[in-house]
């Protein structure tokens, strides 16, 4: 006598479950703005938010130091030289009876300026070596990326002061010295990335229907690399401010009588015991603008997380 047995289904794997769960949950889900859902990541977290304030404000003053200062970045007041706060001068004036508020304020647009010419150049130049490797391979990948681990291997700082010395003090100087210090991170980054997103599908899909390299690099792999490297960026920017004030400290950076926190900071280095305020104040400038764009920087990063993006709205 023959029994037939009941077949029992197989057991569906854990991951073929969730990703048909994830399927279903899109399809019943309203389509999610990502404006809104961008705004959301990016503002989650307070100190996000603080730091995204603390940057506004700071290129504010940048753009309008000149209505908000009471006095020029250059104008002395003899009869008051190393004025202690209060009166005419809120934070006191420095050896030369120049106004700290308004050389602090008016030094914002140093650091601001500098801080972004910076950021732009070295991300334009990193971002086209990174293609170059990343696309290329072989020996021509190979000598950009160990051209690349040397450059890392010397402390920032040390770089800049080396190409510094050779440009000589100035802002080209101390944008060309900072951007080159910066050009390893961009090139890692990039490189990284198209050597991920040139073996998607599309990619090889385009490849195979004839299209160029060129096009490739501009119609595919460049849009796919902007979120990383806009992170990059502004975390960046922290980094050459604070390059740009070493310098500037150091008597490399931009040059008197130009009000640079670094500057401003040696100059009253000289008083600290007797106006500590003129080297405090510049210092906790640079403090907070480079934790501002730190900060800045971590809410881009976790607001652009690929994985978060499709995520619905509560």
């Amino acid at each position: 006598m023959n029994i037939e047995l009941e077949k029992t289904p197989a057991a569906v794997p854990a991951e073929s479950q969730s990703e048909e769960l994830d399927v279903v949950r899109e399809e019943l889900l309203p389509p999610v703005n990502e404006f809104k859902r961008f705004v959301k990541v990016f503002f989650k977290r307070k100190v996000v938010f603080v730091g995204f304030v603390l940057v506004v404000l700071m290129l504010l003053m940048a753009v309008f130091a000149g209505v908000i200062a009471p006095y020029g970045p250059y104008d002395q007041d003899l009869h008051n030289v190393l004025a202690a706060p209060g009166g005419a001068h809120l934070l006191g004036t420095d050896a030369l009876g120049r106004d700290l508020l308004s050389r602090i304020i008016y030094g914002s647009r140093v650091a601001l300026s500098v801080g972004i010419v910076t950021v732009l150049v070295s991300a334009a130049i990193g971002t086209l070596i990174g293609l170059i490797a990343g696309y290329a391979e072989g020996a021509v990948q190979a000598i950009i990326m160990r051209l690349t681990d040397a450059m890392m291997s010397i402390p920032n700082l040390i770089f800049s002061i080396i190409i510094v010395s050779i440009l000589k003090a100035g802002v080209p100087g101390v944008v060309l010295a900072i951007a080159f210090t910066l050009l390893p991170g961009y090139i890692r980054l990039v490189n990284g990335q198209v050597q991920s997103l040139k073996r998607n599908d599309y990619v090889l899909a385009e490849r195979s229907m004839g299209a160029g390299k060129i096009r490739i690099l501009l119609r595919h792999i460049l849009p796919n690399c902007l979120s990383p490297l806009i992170v990059q960026m502004t975390m960046m920017m922290g980094v050459a401010i604070l390059q740009e004030a070493s310098l500037s400290f150091l008597g490399l950076g931009i040059l008197p009588p130009t009000a640079a926190w670094g500057s401003l900071c040696f100059d009253g280095y000289k008083y600290l015991l007797m106006r500590p305020l003129l080297s405090l104040v510049p210092g906790l400038a640079i403090m907070i603008l480079v934790f501002a764009f730190n900060m800045v920087g971590d809410g881009l990063r976790d607001a652009l997380d690929p994985k978060l993006r499709g995520t619905s709205m509560k």
